[in-house]
């Protein structure tokens, strides 16, 4: 084999320096991690997650943008189209994006529900949720009752300990009283209803592995006050306040967040945090935040060097600022998205994260401060121009631009790799992000 410096090699060897720091830090981050007594059963649940973040962490990168980038091909042969069609969709499938075709032409999708576990790319595409479970409808909205929750109810769900696939009986609005803890293996399907969490707390992903969230509108997230909450069916503790975020991912692997509408939480949108991985987050539609998505919560943590996700197809709309993502330690493959709005920047970061712009469009704003789509974090020029950060088929818009860095001895290699479909295709790619209205007995 011809010999050559590569990323992978560079990310293993992070890989195996850092994972055994993981386990010690989680244990006695008990302040962020929202676990006011952080008992036995936290204990072993943080011990289990560093264990499936070694299995889910991918050797080779390259690969997965490999498979990522063969499904748009594949999707997108033979169309060049490139305009923004505003008018009434008259196709055939009412699905333009791979993750997409692979179920949404199925008029017979809300009988074969679980299809949908077999449709996501990237990192995290190896999510099944609560495949192979039962069916458990949510028919009650309320969320009254932390410790005992009520049967019925999206909280009694989702800390069930088998594998569930979590659905709506109806449209509702569902407050949260306090933040939402998940157990492992559960999938969160809104399609076929108009469901809103909305005017409480948010969800938490806390060491668990294998999660999809799909078809939710989140929005109006506060901080929550903590206390006694249940977050499984044997076993509660007391919590200390949430931050509000719309979804935050802490330790957790196999994570899938697909068709969520989200604006206005009291802190991110989604967050993404020690030593999470194996994650994609797609065909989302994100409105009036501030710090859209953080990656990584602080400088000196380098579990998340671990961290690898997927960004694909989604849609950044009216009201962002910033954070889409900010990027820590990992490793990131941001593509096929649609930057139509932001005020200070869209893609930053600290501590040498790796990150790959593919296909994306940015349109900048008029303020002439604000055209350049990247931001280094807390490093002058002499350390970030070492990180690895790459453009490549990006559409730059309104003086858009994007400033790349790395040198060639870190360069992945492109030997294998398919090129990226431009960015002038992201209009098209991500017409029907967000939420959307389906409905049963006809493709969505």
């Amino acid at each position: 084999m011809e010999p050559r410096t590569t990323l992978v090699a560079t990310m293993e060897a992070v890989k195996l320096r850092n994972l055994f720091l993981v386990f010690v830090v989680l244990t006695v981050s008990t302040v962020t991690a929202h676990i006011a007594d952080f008992d036995e059963v936290w204990q072993n649940r943080a011990e289990e997650a560093m264990t499936a973040a070694c299995q889910a962490y991918h050797p080779d990168p390259e690969k997965v943008i490999n498979h990522f980038n063969k499904h748009v091909h594949k999707v997108t042969q033979g169309d060049n189209s490139t305009r923004r069609e505003l008018h009434k969709y008259h196709g055939p499938c009412l699905a333009t994006n791979p993750i997409d075709r692979c179920w949404r032409c199925q008029k017979n999708w809300a009988k074969n529900r679980m299809r949908l576990a077999d449709c996501a790319l990237g990192f995290g595409r190896h999510t099944t949720g609560g495949k192979g479970g039962k069916i458990y409808m949510v028919t009650d909205p309320s969320d009254n009752d932390l410790v005992n929750p009520k049967p019925g109810t999206l909280r009694h769900a989702v800390i069930q300990p088998e594998p569930l696939w979590i659905i709506f009986a109806r449209n509702m609005v569902i407050r949260l009283s306090e933040e939402l803890i998940f157990t492992s293996n559960k999938t969160v399907d809104a399609r076929g209803a108009n469901v809103h969490i909305a005017g409480g707390s948010g969800f938490t992903l806390q060491f668990v592995r294998n999660i999809i969230i799909h078809g939710l509108h989140i929005h109006d997230i506060k901080s929550g006050n903590g206390g006694l909450i249940r977050d499984s069916v044997n076993h509660y503790g007391f919590r200390s306040s949430s931050d509000g975020d719309g979804v935050s991912i802490f330790g957790a692997t196999n994570i899938w967040i697909d068709h969520l509408s989200m604006s206005n939480c009291a802190d991110g949108l989604i967050d993404v945090v020690e030593g999470s991985t194996a994650i994609t987050i797609s065909n989302c539609h994100f409105t009036h935040h501030n710090e859209v998505m953080l990656f990584g919560a602080s400088d000196s943590y380098s579990g998340d060097s671990v961290m690898q996700i997927t960004v694909a197809f989604n849609h950044f709309g009216q009201g962002m600022v910033q954070r889409m993502p900010r990027v820590r330690w990992g490793f990131v493959h941001v593509v096929n998205n649609d930057y139509t709005h932001w005020l200070m920047y869209a893609i930053g970061g600290s501590q040498h994260p790796t990150i790959i712009s593919q296909g994306n469009r940015f349109i900048a704003p008029p303020n002439l401060a604000a055209k350049e789509v990247t931001k280094r974090d807390y490093a002058p020029e002499s350390v970030w121009q070492s990180w690895l950060w790459r453009s490549e088929g990006d559409l730059m818009m309104d003086g858009a631009f994007f400033t790349q860095s790395g040198n060639s001895g870190q360069s992945y290699s492109k030997r294998d790799l398919i090129t990226p479909k431009p960015g002038s295709y992201v209009p098209r790619l991500t017409r029907f992000s967000g939420s959307i209205n389906c409905v049963p007995n006809s493709p969505c």
